[in-house]
């Protein structure tokens, strides 16, 4: 029985038992292949995404239980459009393999929607689950204070 999700804005159907983590509904149901697959066990990060606003890691839900708005990479911004957060991103040069950045983007994200105004503190604390092997970790935070700061200016 096909299981329908509300995705980055529109209602999508895949046809997966209601089991299957979400990460595989989105990259091998949907073919959205920006969420990425890193441990299996939400440990890293690699796989965030956001239903409701919440930053959640889809390796550990299951596509039955994916309800609400879910926002994946894809649905952030647009290559004419960036969110701020990508904006910020590409300015302080975060990337550097790249594996880890949908998923610190999409928890970036959720932090700032949450709080626009964070703290270093703050943002130790949202991000501390996402891991990121190349150590970008002092351009993440630089990036996050940024895209506050473009938010606020609007």
């Amino acid at each position: 029985m096909p299981v329908t999700l509300n995705i980055n804005g529109s209602v999508q159907s895949v046809n997966l038992p209601p089991d299957v983590p979400l990460l595989w509904a989105l990259r091998d149901g949907l073919g959205m292949t920006g969420t990425k697959f890193g441990c299996g066990v939400a440990a890293c990060g690699a796989c965030t995404v956001m239903i409701d606003g919440e930053a959640v890691r889809s390796c550990q839900v299951a596509l039955g239980d994916a309800t609400g708005q879910i926002t994946t990479i894809e649905g952030l911004g647009q290559p004419d459009n960036l969110a701020p957060i990508q904006a910020a991103w590409i300015k302080h040069q975060v990337a550097q393999c790249g594996y880890c950045q949908s998923g610190q983007i999409m928890q970036a994200a959720a932090l700032l929607a949450a709080n626009p105004a964070p703290s270093d503190q703050d943002i130790d604390d949202a991000m501390q689950g996402n891991l990121c092997r190349c150590g970008t970790y002092p351009r993440i935070r630089a990036a996050i204070l940024e895209a506050a700061d473009m938010m606020k200016a609007g």
